[in-house]
C-alpha cells in the first residue's frame, strides 16, 4: 500500500493539481503535485478550479512548483500523465522508473492537457482523472493501516 503520493503534468496548473485534490479527497494519503516545467507560483488554472468546485470536491490553495530529485525520492508512488512525462522523470532520477506509472495505467489511458482550451475540455478531463483515481484507491493506504 502506498501512502505518499506525487502526482506530475507539465505545468502543474491543470491535471496534477486536479488529480491531487482528487486523491486527497478520496484517500487517505499523502499527496504532492509539481510540473515538469511548471509554471511556477501560478494558481490553479480556473477552469480547473470551476470543475473541482462543480463536482463538490475541495479546492486547496495551489501554487504550481517544480519537481526535483527530492521529490521523486520522497514519493512512494508517482503518477503521470503520459509516456513522455514518464520518460522525462527517467531522466531526472532513473532509480525512481519502478515506482513511476501512468495515472491511467488500469485503463490503457493518457490524460489529455486541456490547458488554453474550453471549460468543457477541462470536464473531459476531470471524468477520466476521476475514473482513473477511482482505479488507484485499492493501492492506496487506508486510515485503518495507520493504526
Amino acid at each position: 500500500m502506498f501512502s505518499k503520493v506525487l502526482v506530475l503534468c507539465i505545468g502543474n496548473i491543470c491535471r496534477s493539481p486536479m488529480a491531487a485534490e482528487l486523491l486527497r479527497q478520496r484517500s487517505a494519503v499523502q499527496v504532492a503535485s509539481a510540473g515538469l516545467r511548471a509554471c511556477i507560483g501560478q494558481d490553479m488554472d480556473p477552469y480547473a478550479q470551476a470543475v473541482l468546485h462543480d463536482a463538490k470536491v475541495e479546492v486547496h490553495k495551489h501554487h504550481a512548483r517544480q519537481v526535483d530529485a527530492d521529490m521523486l525520492h520522497w514519493a512512494e508512488l508517482i503518477l503521470l500523465m503520459d509516456e513522455r512525462q514518464m520518460q522525462a522523470v527517467v531522466e531526472i532520477a532513473p532509480e525512481v522508473r519502478g515506482k513511476s506509472f501512468l495515472i491511467g495505467k488500469w485503463q490503457g489511458l493518457e490524460i489529455a492537457d486541456p490547458y488554453r482550451r474550453p471549460k468543457k475540455a477541462f470536464q473531459h478531463t476531470y471524468d477520466h482523472l476521476s475514473r482513473c483515481v477511482d482505479d488507484w484507491l485499492p493501492h492506496l493506504s487506508h486510515e485503518e493501516d495507520k493504526k
